[in-house]
């Protein structure tokens, strides 16, 4: 599978918190990506950056909050994840990037 540009507008970031290094010791991967992405773009895009099988993706929307910046009301963006679960045997070093 050869890797299109637009794989690298679906995939924004590795995600790297408690949580998500949890989610790798089963095997999974978490990523912020584009708020229009599916999980077909997704899956796609993975695996022909990383040269991986994905088995499955799941996604989860967060609601930015409402945050004071030098005393006004602000508000941080909506972020999208997606929690990329992969084939036995495969991984992904988010350490290292592309």
């Amino acid at each position: 599978m050869s890797v299109k540009p637009e794989h690298y507008d679906v995939i924004r970031k590795p995600v790297i918190t408690e949580k998500a290094t949890l989610a790798s010791e089963n095997g999974a991967v978490v990523f912020e990506v584009a708020m229009g992405a599916n999980k077909p773009q997704i899956k796609e895009a993975v695996e022909s950056l990383f040269g991986v099988k994905v088995k499955a993706v799941n996604t989860t929307i967060a609601k930015g909050k409402a945050k004071r910046f030098r005393g006004l009301m602000g508000r941080r963006r909506d972020v999208k994840k997606a929690y990329v679960t992969l084939e036995e045997g495969n991984t992904i070093d988010v350490t290292t990037g592309l």
